[in-house]
């Protein structure tokens, strides 16, 4: 009896010691308070990282929604972004996105709890200075910047603790036509840019016998478009995005197609196809490109789109040139010099697209033909002195040049295109093309812009973007400045499509000479001059006319052919947001003009403000700002500024463009620029702080905050209740 009340005794002091290891969870601890604040790594796959002082916080899990609604020929579409600031200080958050080059902002909403405040456009220097108080003075604001047509800067002040913010941006876009297929692309993520580095020159102050400096630095806002980039081999992806198109085409629809994303459709009406992602909101790292057929075999040749607005009619039309082919003459022999980028940033699966991309296209040159190739990343290599014909021999060579190449290095694209548009030769002989193969991936446009406009000559310039994330305004200026068009290949499996249609350009007449003459109206037409267009391709006009009367004669030349076409105005039909895409069209025929020096830049800069003012529009001279009149932050206490981070672009491998990663953690050191990784984003480099990860033969100081509290009040309570237990059980046996 006696050993049987030691043995129970034992067992159930055993019992309550055992209670001391246990974890019981939620835990009461300081630990438990630090749970908001993350490792890079340990995010859940989806959500917005916030950099503060501790780490990072789990921003949101809700992240973008893109609402598009398509109607005919134009694009209305609404970004809403979601920001919560789960840590305990007052925050400003700061974060950079992409929008299409074409798009037309024009709406900024941002909504606190049940109030919703609506932007006003002003001019950039106005806003900022607007936005600076209200977040000195501790009212939440918004304000909307353009840094290029298509990366844009988000800024919200005063984000409380706990707070959620919504910001809400509206704009306006054409759809795109190519043959029988009509497309929209949303951008999700952009990629990191190659700067390079400033140049230093000496002067000499010989009055003062003195010496100073001069700096030219061809990206002065290196700092603005280069956000910090997650490595996704120790991040889960950010920025949840979810996409939903209403697709209203006009006519009935064949085939809708999404090339890089599951979609489901459904059809609420015969007119209407509603299309969503399938497996919801994606990762922001590739870009959203939807395109749709009509149901008939051939697509419509000609649209005709009007809208009034004030005192004044705009109208949009579309028109596409017949296939024609020569009649008089065979067509001209070609020289074609091939550029392709093997720089980091083409590392993964670019390199592969751009290659095969090549390799495809040596395929097609023909023996009276003549070629040559350059390869660029931070050095240049021409494969051969001068262009040769396209024989067995030379072309071998190309092919196994092409074969051999690896990504890795910078991005100087600018001497890549001089080289290309040197015309050594001048054969008039020759049609003369320039195919350029790249994601465009640089801060410095504006320089490789000028390049081609002062040295195009007789050359046309066709760009192929590469890449899940291309710049897509580089690549439309581009080939605009250049006479040429712009192709994107997004995936291997694009490259044979893609490629055998730009060769459908690049093989047959341009439609050149066009005019447009209108019989009855006074017209301000975009753009002024029109520039020729290739096979399967439209002419679009915008056109803001004082009456919608009588009709527009466009005429042009297909090849050796006389070619007309007569619209009748009144035969327009409604269409929406065109006075946004009339202004927007005229304000970029503005910024070509400045970079051609067809007008002063202080006349350019006052058309560009006229008419972005007149029509709400965010530019690069103006932006669009939002205050809340009711006070938010308390007086004296601080805010902390909070740039958010992005997603690498799928397919990029993050060692090429950033080097290769610490073993060990590492205070980020500034590179000379001559290096070959330091050539890759030197600005952006300077702000990442690279992402400490443990090494396997580190060891782990435990924290002294632990959960020891709530164990020792359930060892407590177990003991106690064994003593009862016992106590009791003798009285049972006593009695017994």
């Amino acid at each position: 009896m006696v050993l049987f009340f030691v043995m129970e005794g034992v067992a159930v002091i055993l019992v309550g010691f055992a209670a001391l290891f246990l974890s019981f969870e939620p835990v009461w601890s300081a630990e438990r308070l630090q749970s908001a604040f993350l490792k890079p790594g340990d995010a859940r796959a989806g959500s917005l990282l916030l950099k503060i002082d501790e780490g990072y916080a789990d921003a949101s899990r809700l992240g973008v929604d893109v609402d598009l609604t398509v109607s005919g020929p134009t694009v209305r579409a609404r970004v809403t972004q979601i920001f919560r600031n789960p840590s305990k200080d007052w925050v400003e958050a700061i974060y950079v996105y992409p929008l299409p080059a074409g798009g037309a902002v024009d709406s900024l909403k941002m909504v606190i709890g049940d109030r919703v405040v609506v932007g006003d456009i002003k001019e950039r220097q106005q806003a900022k200075a607007i936005y600076e108080q209200a977040k000195q003075s501790g009212h939440k604001a918004a304000l909307t910047e353009q840094e290029r047509p298509n990366l844009f800067t988000n800024s919200v002040a005063n984000i409380g603790p706990g707070e959620t913010v919504l910001v809400q941006i509206e704009y306006q876009e054409p759809v795109a036509q190519s043959g029988d297929e009509f497309s929209l692309r949303v951008p999700m993520v952009v990629a990191p840019r190659y700067n390079p580095a400033p140049v230093v020159q000496s002067v000499d102050f010989k009055p003062d016998g003195g010496w100073g400096s001069a700096k030219s630095d061809p990206v002065p806002d290196r700092d603005r478009i280069s956000p910090e980039v997650l490595d996704p081999a120790t991040n889960a992806p950010v920025n949840p995005t979810r996409i939903t198109v209403r697709l209203q085409a006009g006519f009935p629809l064949g085939e809708v197609r999404s090339h890089h994303h599951t979609i489901k459709t459904e059809k609420p009406d015969a007119s209407t196809s509603i299309i969503r992602l399938a497996e919801g909101p994606v990762p922001a790292d590739r870009d959203f490109e939807l395109t749709w057929k009509p149901a008939a075999e051939k697509a419509p040749s000609v649209g005709l789109f009007r809208e009034h607005v004030g005192n004044s009619d705009y109208l949009l039309a579309f028109v596409t040139p017949p296939s024609v082919e020569q009649a008089q003459q065979k067509p001209m022999p070609r020289e074609v010099i091939f550029v392709i980028d093997n720089s980091g940033s083409m590392g993964g699966v670019s390199i592969i697209q751009a290659k095969a991309s090549l390799t495809y296209a040596l395929g097609r040159l023909q023996p009276n033909d003549r070629f040559n190739v350059i390869r660029f990343d931070h050095t240049m290599d021409v494969l051969f002195p001068s262009a040769v014909p396209a024989d067995k021999e030379h072309l071998g060579q190309a092919t196994s040049f092409v074969g051999a190449l690896q990504a890795n290095g910078g991005t100087e694209m600018v001497p890549a295109m001089r080289a290309a548009l040197s015309d050594n030769s001048g054969d008039a002989g020759y049609v003369r093309q320039v195919v350029f193969l790249t994601d465009g991936a640089i801060g410095n446009e504006q320089q490789l812009f000028e390049t081609i406009s002062a040295l195009r000559g007789r050359s046309r310039v066709f760009m192929v973007g590469i890449g899940s994330a291309p710049n897509t305004y580089l690549m439309t200026r581009a080939a605009e400045l250049g006479r040429g068009t712009f192709t994107h290949i997004g995936a291997v499996e694009q490259v044979e499509e893609r490629m055998r249609g730009l060769f459908a350009k690049l093989e047959n007449p341009a439609v050149t000479n066009l005019t447009a003459k209108f019989s009855d109206a006074t017209v301000d037409i975009t753009p002024v001059a029109i520039p020729d267009v290739y096979r399967d391709e439209p002419l679009v006009l915008a056109a803001k006319l004082d009456k919608l009367a009588g009709t527009v004669e466009i005429k042009g030349r297909i090849g050796d052919r006389h070619w007309t076409v007569t619209l009748p105005l009144a035969n327009a039909a409604e269409g929406k947001g065109l006075s946004k895409l009339w202004a927007r069209r005229k304000i970029a025929d503005a910024e070509v003009a400045r970079t051609t020096r067809q007008a002063s830049p202080e006349d350019a800069d006052k058309a560009i403000l006229a008419l972005a003012l007149e029509h709400q529009l965010v530019t690069r001279l103006t932006s669009l700002v939002a205050v809340d009149k009711t006070p938010s932050r308390p007086q004296g206490e601080p805010l902390k500024v909070s740039e958010l981070p992005i997603n690498l672009p799928a397919g990029w491998d993050f060692e090429k463009v950033f080097g290769e990663r610490p073993r060990i953690p590492a205070t980020p050191v500034e590179r000379r620029a001559d290096t070959e990784e330091a050539r890759v984003q030197v600005a952006a480099l300077k702000r990442v702080q690279p992402v400490v990860t443990q090494a396997p033969n580190t060891v782990t100081l435990p924290k002294t905050a632990t959960n020891a509290e709530l164990k020792m009040i359930a060892g407590v309570i177990l003991l106690t209740f064994s003593l009862i237990l016992l106590v009791f059980n003798r009285r049972q046996m006593s009695r017994c």
